[in-house]
């Protein structure tokens, strides 16, 4: 399979030699800002393996929405280099959907098929069968005629991910998928983001649930650069997630304090 690499100079090119056959995405020294703008996002440096749920922690503006929009190829790098291996599907916030639409679940979710095929050819038996599959997996065939916005806001957050399924994306990019949904939608979700990773996608998640994040592979800390990024069992320690949100933060009752970083906060391996 051919990696596409995206540099500051915004050319494709084939994969290098060397790079781990098992990475989905490695991001390297990346720095990103908007058309006209400063650097918003500098110092970005990770990777995400076949199989693994990668959260990613930071505050508003902090860069999560741009470090996936940078991945899609919809922002340039200014420096530093992206590449990724398969197709990625974008998993967006359900609340910034239409809802008043008629369409129905298994048609939004039938939708993934336009990247595969010209926009005027009606779908077709492979389409329909894909997009059943794809429902399936996320739970979804008993709703696949309900009107999509007559679903709970979970239950949208799983057509998006089906469309993205119907895709064939490897690498599923969900931006703060969990915002709004109640208990019961947020644990179905994480049910079904980790089937998916069992079966071998793989999953980059922006968040700001960090005992959320505790249970996923790794964690990639951003506060308009990289903080860390490694496994949270070692990552999320009180002076990261200070550096990360800003400010002095409460843990089991008590007030951390403001510390500097250190060498051992900061772990930036690509590999994790």
């Amino acid at each position: 399979m051919q990696w596409r690499r995206r540099s500051a100079a915004g050319s494709p090119a084939a994969r290098s030699p060397g790079s781990d056959e098992a990475s989905l995405c490695e991001v390297a020294d990346l720095a990103v800002g908007y058309p006209g703008g400063p650097i918003v996002l500098e110092d970005v440096s990770f990777a995400v393996r076949a199989g693994m749920l990668v959260g990613v922690l930071g505050p508003n503006g902090g860069g999560k929405s741009t470090l996936l929009r940078t991945l899609l190829g919809d922002l340039r790098p200014r420096a530093g280099r992206v590449a990724t291996r398969g197709r990625l599907g974008f998993v967006p916030q359900t609340d910034r959907s239409r809802l008043d639409y008629p369409v129905s679940a298994r048609d939004v979710a039938l939708m993934g098929s336009l990247t595969g095929r010209p926009w005027w050819r009606p779908p077709g038996r492979d389409d329909r069968r894909a997009t059943a599959d794809a429902l399936a997996r996320v739970g979804l065939t008993e709703l696949a005629d309900k009107p999509f916005g007559e679903l709970s806001g979970g239950q949208r957050q799983r057509v998006l991910i089906a469309r993205a399924l119907v895709q064939d994306a490897r690498l599923l990019l969900l931006d703060e998928p969990f915002a709004g949904l109640d208990l019961p939608g947020s644990d179905r979700l994480l049910q079904v983001l980790d089937d998916l990773t069992a079966d071998g996608c793989s999953a980059l998640v922006a968040v700001h649930d960090v005992d959320q994040a505790r249970r996923w592979d790794r964690v990639l800390c951003l506060n308009r650069r990289q903080v860390a990024f490694g496994d949270p069992a070692t990552i999320l320690t009180p002076r990261v997630l200070e550096l990360t949100y800003g400010g002095a933060i409460t843990l089991g009752g008590h007030e951390v304090e403001d510390l500097a970083p250190t060498a051992s906060d900061r772990l930036a391996r690509p590999g994790g």
